[in-house]
This record gives structure tokens, C-alpha cells and sequence, in this order.
């Protein structure tokens, strides 16, 4: 069984390759390879973590090179978890992409970029979350990193262009900073690798201890958007499409959550930084929340909400408790999914509506009954209305909370409680302007194209074409035959409003709908396995003793 641990990261790589040397020529043959090869690797994810819960940390040195010389993967509870749930949740997206024409368009390019970058994407975050060492797990985050700009400027719009500059400035400054943590944990201990740093961090003075542990969390707190390092978020999502949107919404600041409660619980034992963790999550929740108020797109206030909510997850690494790291587990899969489902939904209603501007969206729910339904179940689960898979994780953390008993539990408590209100009101709003109430006047007719594919959003002059503050600046509305579904801005090409959506969009995000579903039916099971996986965490021995082997 240990021989499966390198898959989820070799085969997507594997598959880059077919699919770049595929290019365009035979594009149903690329899209096929695409969706064999995720489908393989859910697979692959559900049995190693069936295999990690049922026989314990599974692990494999890459050609048989022992720590601290060779490469090293650990699958265990939490990370089978985190494979599994990633893994279902890029396929869906993929599934959406495809439906949503994007891959179709990659003949205007020298090469098929999506399906490569796609791919390699996913390789990343597998590397990620099997990683054994600090080094593997950086070169987890560049591949991720490399990924992400071509998906995020695919199209070359000037907007796209400048988020995406954005996003790897912050990256690269977040990357640099990682080097030079690794380098001084090299110095100080002689490795870099998981099981070894758990011994031997131990023995440096307390000073050296909590500056490496410092710049580690100044470095993940950069990847999950933990305020005061999120400004780049809002302003870098929204730009991209959705799909895109979605999947990185959903998994990529889950990257650095993971990697905080990998390293606060193995490598940093006695939670030495945890009132600043808890102050870092108060923080994140209210200004997020509050951000999320105050916006009229629904692209930009989902990015608040994902700022904001990742604060509970911050929460419960702060409280470093078994009932705490569980909470906190339960609400990373559950957000990953939810949060991942409502940028797929919002795709759904610009496609339908022609914007994502909530002044100027109304009537969906009269007009398309099924895409209000795949919008209202997440935003409660969003919420935390009970019995949903939100509320059971908000639940948890708060018993946890409650339980420690302290000054800064009860504030994050009191935080959480108040966080989880104004979310509920932020859906209610998206509800009541865009579903509930009459479609506005001037609302786009089916047919209507609303962006174009040159690059004026660059010029600052409006004029009657315009649609400012919508991110559809530059706009120059034109008509085509009612329902056609002419691109899906992958390469910045315009979108047709149109009534019938295409059928595997709506599958997509319907599954996704279902497995954050499927989390509040199967939660009993969900919650019974993350206790085991926080209980593994705080132990510690199971994963040294798989990797060093005594």
C-alpha cells in the first residue's frame, strides 16, 4: 500500500505531459485524459485514507534515499482526508470547465494551456498535503504557484494581467521567506525533514524555536489569507474565471491552513503562539465578515467570506486542544466544498444573467428554480444553519472553545457566534437582490454578450457602453441569437446571457452540492474520524515512527 502514496502527485504529471503533447489535435482525447487521471486519483485517495485510518501512517522514501537525504511522502488521516476531498472537488470543477466550453477554446493559443495547468495544479496540491519534509512541501507551493498565474492570466486581459501580478508578487515574497525559514531550520537542526524536526527543535534555545515557528506562520498565513495578509485575495479572485475562481477559492488557502496544523502540531507541541493565532482568527473573522457587508459583487463578497471564515479554522489551531483540532478539521472539508460550490454558482449567474453585480441581477429565483436551490443550500451551510455540515463544525469549535475556558476562547467564541449572524445576513442579501426580487430594469436579454476580448478595460474614459463598477468596464454589448453559449472568458472572449445552461455545469455543481450535503448526513461518521485524525495529530509518534521506522 505504501507504493500508492506517490501517485496522486506522479500521475497528474504524467498526464501534463500526454496532454501537452496532445495540444489541440485531438482535443476530446485531452479533455478524456483530464478527467481519467482526476477520477484515478479520487480513487487513489479514498484507499489511502482508508489505508491510513485503518493501518496507520503510511510512508515512502523516493528512490530509497533515507531521511534527511531523500525525498519523503507521509499519507495519514488528515492527509488522506485532505487528498479525498481536494481530489473530488477539482474534478467537479473540471467537469464544470469542460461544460462551460473553456478547454474548447484552446486553439487560439501556441498550446493547449488549460489542461496542463490544470493538471499541474493538482499535482501541487497533492505534493502538498503528502509532503514529509519543508522542502517537498515548498516544492508543493511553487508548482502550485507556477499553476496558478497561467490559470489566472489565461486570456491576457489587462485585469486578469494585473491580478495576477498581484498574486505572485505576494507569492514570491511569501516563497523567499519560506527559503530562508528552511534555511535557518537546516542550519539550527541538520534537516529538514517532518519526523526528524520533531526531535530535534526540541533542543534549540526557546528564542531560535519561535522564530522559525514565527516565519512559518507569517509564510501559511500569506497562502490561507489570514488578515492582516489577505488584501491580495479580493482584488486577485473575482478576475479570473469561475471555474478557476472556484478551485482556488475552495483549496488553495486550505494549503496554508494544512500546513499550519501540520507544523504547529509536530513540529511546535505546547502551542507557545497560540494567543496570537486566536487574535490573527478574530481579526480575520470580523473584517472579512464586515468586507463581505459591503460589497454589491457577489465574486468580491464571496472572496470576503472566504477571508472571514477562514478565521474558524485559525481558531481551532489556536485553541491546540483534540476537540479544537477536530472542529477545526471538520471545517476546512466542509469549507472547501461549500466555498468551492458558490463560486461555481456564481459562474452559473453570470452565464444566466450577464453580470454578477447584485444591483443589477433580479428574478432568478422565478426564472431558474434549480440554479436558486444550488445557490441556497450552500449559502445556509455557508451560514451555519443547523443541521447542515457548517453548523456541526461551527459547533464543534465553540464546545472547544468553551471548554478551554479562557479570555480568548470566550472572545473568539463571542466572535464566531457573531460572524456566523452577519454571514447569514450577506446570504440573505445575495438572496432577496439577485433571486427573491423583479429582474431590475435593463436587465440583459438572453443573447447579449457582456464582455469583450480586447484589452479596454485599460482605458479610463465611460461612456453609455460601460458598466462601471462591475468589473465589465470596456463592455460593448452586442447581440447574438438567443441561448448560444459563444466562449467563457477563459482567453477573455465574451459571454452570452443565455436561459439553458449547459447540462454539465449544473452536474458539477450539483455533486458539489451533494458532497457538502453528504458531510451533515454521513456527520456522525465525519466527526468520529476527525477526532481520531486531531488525536493522531497531537500524538505524534504514529508519524515519526512511520517515517524513521522505530
Amino acid at each position: 500500500m505504501n507504493a500508492l502514496v506517490p501517485l496522486p502527485v506522479l500521475l497528474p504529471l504524467c498526464a501534463t505531459g500526454l496532454s501537452l503533447a496532445f495540444g489541440t489535435r485531438l482535443k476530446r482525447f485531452q479533455r478524456f485524459i483530464s478527467v481519467v487521471v482526476l477520477s484515478a486519483v479520487l480513487g487513489l485517495s479514498v484507499a489511502l485514507m482508508i489505508a491510513a485510518d485503518t493501518h496507520g501512517p503510511l510512508s515512502v522514501h523516493l528512490g530509497d534515499f533515507a531521511p534527511p537525504l531523500g525525498i519523503t511522502l507521509v499519507a495519514d488521516r488528515l492527509s488522506g482526508l485532505m487528498l479525498t476531498v481536494s481530489s473530488a472537488v477539482t474534478l467537479c470543477v473540471l467537469v464544470y470547465s469542460l461544460g462551460q466550453g473553456m478547454a474548447d477554446r484552446d486553439e487560439e493559443t501556441p498550446v493547449a494551456v488549460f489542461h496542463p495547468a490544470y493538471l499541474i495544479l493538482v499535482a501541487g496540491v497533492s505534493c502538498t498535503f503528502l509532503a514529509g519534509d519543508l522542502v517537498n512541501l515548498y516544492v508543493g507551493f511553487e508548482i502550485m504557484l507556477v499553476a496558478s498565474f497561467v490559470l489566472l492570466t489565461l486570456g491576457g486581459t489587462g485585469s486578469r494581467i494585473r491580478a495576477g501580478s498581484t498574486y505572485v508578487i505576494i507569492s514570491l515574497f511569501s516563497s523567499m521567506l519560506f527559503l530562508t525559514a528552511i534555511a535557518m531550520t537546516y542550519a539550527a537542526t541538520g534537516t529538514a525533514n517532518f519526523a526528524q524536526l520533531a526531535g530535534r527543535l526540541t533542543a534549540l534555545p526557546l528564542g531560535v524555536q519561535t522564530l522559525i515557528q514565527a516565519m512559518l506562520l507569517t509564510v501559511f498565513a500569506i497562502k490561507a489569507a489570514v488578515f492582516p495578509l489577505a488584501a491580495w485575495l479580493p482584488d486577485s479572485y473575482p478576475t479570473a474565471p469561475a471555474p478557476v475562481t472556484a478551485v482556488f477559492a475552495g483549496l488553495l488557502t486550505k494549503v496554508g491552513v494544512y500546513s499550519m496544523l501540520r507544523t504547529e502540531t509536530l513540529l511546535f507541541p505546547g502551542n507557545r503562539l497560540g494567543d496570537l493565532l486566536m487574535a490573527a482568527a478574530l481579526a480575520s473573522m470580523v473584517v472579512g465578515i464586515l468586507g463581505a457587508v459591503a460589497q454589491t459583487d457577489l465574486k468580491r463578497l464571496l472572496s470576503f467570506t472566504l477571508i472571514s471564515h477562514i478565521g474558524y479554522m485559525i481558531f481551532g489551531i489556536g485553541l491546540a486542544t483534540r476537540q479544537a483540532y477536530s472542529g477545526a478539521i471538520v471545517y476546512v472539508v466542509h469549507h472547501i466544498t461549500v466555498q468551492t460550490t458558490l463560486f461555481l454558482v456564481a459562474g452559473l449567474i453570470e452565464r444566466r444573467g450577464g453580470t454578477t453585480e447584485l444591483t443589477r441581477l433580479g428574478g432568478i429565483a422565478r426564472a431558474a428554480p434549480l440554479l436558486a436551490v444550488l445557490f441556497f443550500v450552500p449559502a445556509m451551510n455557508l451560514a451555519g444553519i443547523p443541521p447542515l455540515s457548517g453548523f456541526i463544525g461551527k459547533l464543534g469549535l465553540m464546545r472547544a472553545g468553551v471548554a478551554d475556558g479562557g479570555v480568548w476562547a470566550w472572545i473568539l467564541v463571542i466572535g464566531a457566534t457573531v460572524t456566523s449572524l452577519l454571514t447569514l445576513y450577506v446570504m440573505a442579501k445575495v438572496w432577496n437582490l439577485a433571486f427573491w426580487r423583479a429582474a431590475p430594469p435593463g436587465q440583459a436579454a438572453d443573447g447579449t454578450v457582456l464582455e469583450s476580448d480586447d484589452d479596454s478595460d485599460d482605458d479610463s474614459d465611460e461612456g453609455p457602453d460601460r458598466m462601471a463598477g462591475t468589473g465589465d468596464e470596456g463592455v460593448r454589448p452586442r447581440h447574438e441569437p438567443a441561448g448560444r453559449a459563444v466562449a467563457a472568458t477563459l482567453h477573455g472572449h465574451a459571454v452570452t446571457t443565455t436561459r439553458r445552461l449547459p447540462h454539465p455545469m449544473i452536474w458539477a455543481t450539483s455533486a458539489t452540492v451533494a458532497l457538502g450535503l453528504a458531510f451533515t448526513v454521513f456527520a456522525g461518521p465525519l466527526t468520529s474520524y476527525t477526532d481520531r485524525s486531531a488525536a493522531e495529530l497531537i500524538a505524534r509518534v504514529p508519524y515519526i515512527e512511520a517515517v524513521l521506522g522505530r
